[in-house]
């Protein structure tokens, strides 16, 4: 099957929809399938052989966070010749709402066309202001995929229509088979965090306060950071300061490292979560993972089963449930089972498996390949 897959966010900047679109391509074609990804990138990026760079993208406030897209005139004629040259049988786009790439491309495409989303934000100035453009792109759309119940609700009750629920996939070996850092865990304790410090919603701040509050009674507890932000522009008191370790921006072998080197994963995360990725790759590392309590969260963890919850934006709640956690390891172990057994569901090869019976009603519905317009 030719395969014609768009990104709606710069490659070359690191984020849960980018990662996504890599690992589905490169599952798919480790299947046997021909892929060509189209995504905004920068020209001295580096990208693999299979992504067409549709040019340099712009950094914009969008749901929460800041996001690379690209539009206009040119990312037009670029998304025109890709389809073109492609000759899919099917297009496969992912948050084609957002003013970029996909939007585009459903709008220029004719054939099966199955689109992806992935935010559950509810409510959007761009979207409220673009109904009318919105309901002609989702015309033009085959076949819908939500990647989590809440992104799910989101078609049902904002954009009409419902949707497949297939989650986010994760390299499970990948993650499972990782080598820790020199010297780490070690005997006095190690939580982890990855994501960017200076992003309020990830809720930084209150895993700080809570191991504030921890460091009297567990004087050799370590912290390891990574991420892509300035660590200089948040505020750390100095006795946590003296206990951490920080990657700076990581490569995704040294993602699987790093988080096989901790005794907990935690993700303070306080909204804006439509799935939690990085929950699926702590738990396929064999760590066990602490989060807040957000409905996307408490699905990917079943419950509180695979993973422990606490109140959103709760640091002392957190510090007491981390503290039951390092005081005992058996329960640390029942989490990792737990999470052994869930994690199979969101094994790459397993999800892709359930795309392509996607692409393949689509194409059913809609015979032909697919054509620029």
């Amino acid at each position: 099957m030719r395969i014609g897959i768009v990104c709606p966010y710069s490659l070359d900047v690191p984020g849960g929809v980018q990662f996504h679109v890599r690992d589905l391509a490169e599952t798919l074609i480790g299947m046997g399938h021909e892929v060509s990804v189209l995504a905004p990138a920068d020209e001295d990026a580096e990208l693999p052989s299979y992504v067409v760079s549709a040019g340099r993208a712009v950094a914009v406030p969008y749901n929460g966070s800041v996001a690379r897209l690209s539009f206009g005139p040119i990312s037009l004629a670029r998304v025109r010749r890709w389809l073109s040259n492609g000759r899919f049988d099917v297009l496969h786009v992912h948050e084609p709402v957002s003013p970029s790439l996909s939007l585009l491309a459903v709008l220029s495409a004719r054939g099966p066309v199955v689109a992806t989303f992935h935010t559950a934000m509810t409510r959007s100035k761009a979207m409220a202001a673009g109904k009318g453009m919105l309901q002609l792109v989702l015309e033009r759309i085959t076949g819908r995929i939500a990647v989590s119940a809440l992104a799910r609700k989101v078609q049902v009750e904002h954009l009409g229509g419902g949707a497949v629920e297939i989650p986010n996939g994760v390299a499970v070996a990948k993650f499972a088979h990782a080598e820790p850092l020199p010297g780490w865990p070690g005997k006095g304790g190690a939580i982890g965090f990855l994501g960017r410090f200076t992003e309020s919603r990830k809720g930084f701040p209150i895993l700080v306060d809570a191991v504030t509050k921890l460091l009297p009674d567990y004087p050799d507890l370590r912290l390891l950071l990574a991420g892509p932000s300035d660590l200089a522009e948040v505020d750390i008191p100095d006795d946590v300061a003296e206990r951490l370790t920080f990657l700076g921006k990581v490569s995704e072998e040294d993602k699987a490292r790093m988080l096989r080197s901790v005794d907990i994963y935690v993700a303070p995360n306080t909204g804006g979560e439509s799935f939690g990725m990085i929950l699926t790759e702590a738990m396929a590392a064999g760590v066990a993972v602490v989060a807040s309590d957000l409905d996307a969260f408490r699905r990917v963890l079943d419950g509180g089963r695979a993973g422990a919850l606490f109140p959103n934006g709760d640091a002392g709640a957190l510090a007491k449930t981390l503290a039951s956690l390092l005081d005992d390891p058996t329960r640390r172990a029942e989490l990792r089972e737990r999470a052994a057994e869930v994690i199979g569901l969101y094994d790459w090869p397993v999800v892709a498996s359930r795309v392509l019976e996607v692409y393949s009603s689509a194409i059913d519905a809609t015979p032909g390949t697919v054509v620029a317009e």
